[in-house]
């Protein structure tokens, strides 16, 4: 398997071009495989871990007067993330069809998906500046701890019960933490990349770098856009999952219900508002 493309230019100079295709097949089998490993463990080991758990239950105090119906995401946040995942899947599938032999105008719908990506990037960046909480998606000590418990018991060594999650369980930490790194690998060289494409907002100049800094430049943003295939496809089985439909829904709704609320979180780490239901106008 080739990792990267080079070519000869008019002076007979060999220049690096961009990865080789081979690296989105690679990613794409990684995808699915990581999906037939997770299924397997779900199946073979899970309900096993499960079991030893509620045997296990930490004995915990229910706070008094938790409502039925508790905020998770903002109509903010949820705008945001599904424009980001439109604009994410319209980007993968311009970047890789063309590779099959089908032709239509992909690099125009390809810049226009990348600049609605960066308007939602940074849009959530402002608003979770000024409004959001930082801390929620900042790995803690408690995390860690938690992730390697979680570990013993995956491997079947002894350990104590997990603890319930704050807001955002470690795995989700990492992952938002990883693809905020490899999203913006792939905008920051998108943008440079786009100096080379006709737009309505600037000339195109294909000069403004040299030949071997372009390759690279398109090298870093193949890896990083090969990487996101395998992180959406994570993301989307995850989300599919039955366990974690609950998660799915929060983040079209905006809201979990106090049941689920209470398996997953502890109180003492995440305490949300209330939500308004259909008797009250005001929430609980």
């Amino acid at each position: 398997m080739d990792l990267f493309q080079w070519e000869r230019n008019p002076w007979g100079q060999e220049i690096l071009v961009r990865i080789s295709w081979d690296l989105l097949w690679a990613s794409i089998v990684i995808g699915f495989l990581f999906v037939v490993a997770h299924l397997l463990f779900r199946r073979l080991w899970m309900p096993r871990i499960l079991a030893a758990e509620r045997a296990q239950q930490r004995t915990e105090s229910v706070p008094d007067g938790v409502p039925e119906r508790l905020s998770r995401h903002s109509l903010a946040s949820r705008l945001f993330h599904w424009v980001m995942a439109a604009a994410m899947f319209v980007l993968l599938i311009t970047a890789f069809v063309p590779v099959i032999g089908l032709q239509f105008p992909w690099v125009t719908i390809h810049w226009i998906a990348g600049l609605a990506l960066i308007g939602a990037v940074g849009f959530h960046v402002v608003h979770a500046i000024v409004c959001g909480d930082l801390r929620a998606v900042a790995v803690e000590a408690a995390d860690v701890q938690d992730l390697w418990q979680r570990f013993l018991r995956a491997i079947g060594r002894p350990a104590a019960a997990p603890a319930k999650h704050p807001k955002y369980p470690i795995a989700n930490k990492l992952y938002h933490h990883v693809i905020t790194v490899v999203s913006g690998v792939a905008i920051a060289t998108g943008l440079l990349m786009m100096v080379r494409v006709r737009t309505p907002f600037w000339t195109r100049n294909p000069y403004l770098l040299a030949e071997q800094t372009w390759g690279w430049v398109y090298v870093l943003h193949g890896l990083s856009a090969v990487a996101l295939v395998s992180l959406v496809v994570a993301h989307v089985y995850f989300a599919i999952l039955p366990e974690k439909r609950w998660l799915t829904r929060s983040m079209v709704r905006g809201w979990i219900h106090r049941a689920e609320y209470l398996e997953h979180h502890d109180p003492r780490r995440w305490a949300p508002r209330g939500e308004p239901t259909s008797g009250d106008g005001h929430g609980q």
